[in-house]
């Protein structure tokens, strides 16, 4: 049996808050192998960032609590890994691009101060001039002048701050990059190019990569898989192929292609998915999905489905468990 670069099964995460008790992913399982793309879609709430802190143990203390299930990466189980070992694997062997390159930056050191303190960190035996080529080489291959590596992160524009980012999260060769929603902060005229920029690095390196998104126009540029999730749930999952031909498809991924402009259309509006996304203190019991579904029955609301799958094309809906469930 093949071995995957990182395999996530079962996966409980839940933030528990004074108020109450928030349930943020509810079963969750995916496989990534080396070198491979698989872009997360969803609505906001549906447990992709959390699920990428998971993977990198960066939940929030106290708070944050991974309740079931396994993370195992390469052979690692993640979930039951010292501190020790998280730092070895967090920026050496798993890396991250945050949402907001404003924030993700330290404002009081140099971009090549950043960049160094990786490799500093990660590879003590690499001699001075070895990190500073490094620190150069990476930088150029992010687009960034090596004489600017002396200057602060608000000498740089957004676009420019989240290559920085890029160049940190890669400088050290990673095998797995989560890049969770890596354009959100920035204009569309520079999104195409952070993302073709990701795209080039990540086969360059051969790096896996978790590409966390909104746009399933993204996916299908970029990715080979896309997970659909919902309310902390793999609702789909597929290669991009196979969920993008809408032969088959979740009637909430349907609804995620509905709500896409579509240039050979004439229609004077789009077709919204009615409601909101199910109260995670309070989810319900059945199918998460059953009161926004136009499908929608009885047993749906009182039964949760399993996942069906036809080949390697999974879809959680009982519309589809003619083809056997797992």
């Amino acid at each position: 049996m093949e071995k995957h670069l990182l395999e996530i099964k079962n996966l409980h995460v839940q933030y528990n808050t004074d108020e109450a008790v928030v349930h943020a992913v509810n079963g969750l399982s995916l496989t990534l192998d080396k070198g491979e793309a698989l872009g997360i879609v969803g609505e906001t709430g549906a447990g992709k960032s959390t699920t990428a802190l998971s993977i990198l143990k960066l939940l929030p203390d106290k708070v944050g609590e991974i309740t079931e299930g396994s993370i195992v990466y390469d052979g690692i189980d993640i979930i039951k890994a010292n501190n020790h070992t998280m730092r070895e694997i967090r920026g050496a062997k798993i890396t991250m691009i945050f949402q907001d390159p404003m924030s993700s930056l330290n404002p009081i050191m140099t971009i090549g101060e950043q960049i160094h303190e990786v490799l500093e960190l990660h590879f003590p035996k690499m001699s001075a001039a070895e990190k500073d080529q490094k620190v150069d080489e990476i930088l150029g291959l992010v687009g960034i002048q090596k004489t600017r590596k002396n200057e602060y992160p608000h000498q740089f524009s957004g676009g420019m701050k989240q290559r920085i980012g890029i160049a940190m999260a890669l400088v050290a060769e990673p095998e797995l990059l989560l890049a969770d929603e890596p354009t959100t902060a920035l204009d569309v005229t520079i999104q195409a190019q952070i993302l073709q920029l990701m795209q080039e690095l990540q086969k360059k390196y051969n790096t896996a990569m978790i590409l966390i998104t909104h746009d399933l126009g993204v996916v299908a540029e970029f990715c080979e898989k896309v997970a659909v999730v919902y309310a902390g749930e793999v609702i789909e999952q597929g290669t991009v192929e196979e969920v993008f031909t809408r032969e088959k498809n979740h009637p909430y991924t349907t609804g995620l292609f509905n709500s896409i402009p579509d240039l050979t259309s004439d229609v004077e509006r789009l077709i919204p998915i009615p409601g909101f996304m199910s109260d995670p203190t309070n989810l319900p019991e059945g199918c998460k999905f059953a009161e926004r579904c136009p499908h929608c029955t009885e047993r749906c609301r009182k039964e949760a489905p399993k996942l069906y799958e036809d080949g390697g094309h999974s879809i959680r809906c009982f519309l589809y468990e003619t083809k056997g469930g797992q």
